[in-house]
C-alpha cells in the first residue's frame, strides 16, 4: 500500500467518525511529517488506518459537544446471551464503558458521533489477561469491563467495516434491561423456586443474595472451563 493510499483510507475512516475537514488535514500533515522524519512506511509505522484512525480518538465525539447530549443506558444478559446482545446493540451505537458492581453493561451513545461497535469476550483468568490483551490490543480491541473470569473488549466497527461502520439514524433506547436466553431463564426459574423455598423454611432473606452470587459464579466458571477446552482444542 502507498502511503497515498494508507492516508486516503485514514483520512476516510476519520470523516466516517465525524472528524472534521480541518482536523483531518491538520492530523495528515503532521503524521506525513513524522514518516519523513524515520522513513518508515505508514502502515508498518501505525498499523491498519481504520484501526489507527480508532486509536487517534477520532471516533469520540468531539470536546465541543456538550455531555449532556450523550444519551447513558444499562442492561443485563446471562452468560449464554451477553455476546449477542452485545453484537445487537452495538449495531445500535450502544458503546460500553464499563461493568459495574453488578455486572451490568453501563452504555453510552452520543447523537451525531455514534457509530457501530463490535464487542468479543475472553476468559482473562491469570496469565490469559496478558496473552489477551497483548494479541488484541494491536488489532484495536481495548478491555471495556471485567466480571468475574471474563474480560469485555470493544472497538468500533469501523476498524473492520469501514464505512459501513457509521450510523445514520438512532434506533430508541431499549425499554428492557435484561435479556435471559432460554437457558438463563430456566435457571433463574430454578434459583427462585429454591430462594422460595429457603425462605418459607428458614426464613431467611439473605438466601437470595447467597444463592444468586453462587449460581452467577458457578454458571461463569463452567462457562469459562468450556471456553478454555475449546481454545485448547483448536
Amino acid at each position: 500500500m502507498t502511503t497515498d493510499t494508507y492516508f486516503e483510507e485514514l483520512a476516510a475512516a476519520l470523516r466516517t467518525a465525524g472528524v472534521t475537514e480541518e482536523q483531518i488535514a491538520s492530523t495528515v500533515a503532521d503524521l506525513r511529517a513524522h514518516l519523513a522524519e524515520t522513513g518508515s512506511g505508514a502502515e508498518e509505522e501505525f498499523g491498519p488506518a481504520a484501526a489507527f484512525a480508532a486509536q487517534l480518538g477520532g471516533l469520540a465525539p468531539s470536546p465541543g459537544e456538550p455531555a449532556e447530549e450523550a444519551e447513558s443506558w444499562t442492561w443485563t444478559a446471562d452468560l449464554f446471551n451477553d455476546r449477542r446482545m452485545l453484537a445487537v446493540h452495538g449495531d445500535q451505537g450502544w458503546e460500553v464503558e464499563s461493568l459495574d458492581s453488578l455486572g451490568r453493561f453501563v452504555c453510552r451513545r452520543a447523537p451525531g458521533v455514534a457509530l457501530r461497535w463490535e464487542y468479543r469476550r475472553e476468559v482473562i483468568r491469570g496469565h490469559r489477561r496478558e496473552q489477551a490483551l497483548a494479541e488484541l490490543s494491536p488489532e484495536g480491541w481495548e478491555l471495556c469491563g471485567e466480571w468475574l473470569v471474563y474480560g469485555y473488549f470493544k472497538r468500533p466497527k469501523a476498524a473492520s467495516a469501514g464505512p459501513a461502520g457509521a450510523l445514520g439514524t438512532l434506533p430508541a433506547t431499549p425499554a428492557k434491561w435484561l435479556f435471559l436466553s432460554r437457558r438463563g431463564k430456566v435457571l433463574l426459574g430454578a434459583w427462585v423456586l429454591m430462594v422460595g423455598g429457603a425462605s418459607l423454611t428458614l426464613g431467611l432473606p439473605g438466601y437470595t443474595i447467597v444463592l444468586m452470587g453462587v449460581a452467577g459464579a458457578a454458571s461463569a466458571l463452567v462457562t469459562a472451563k468450556l471456553e478454555t477446552a475449546k481454545g485448547r482444542r483448536r
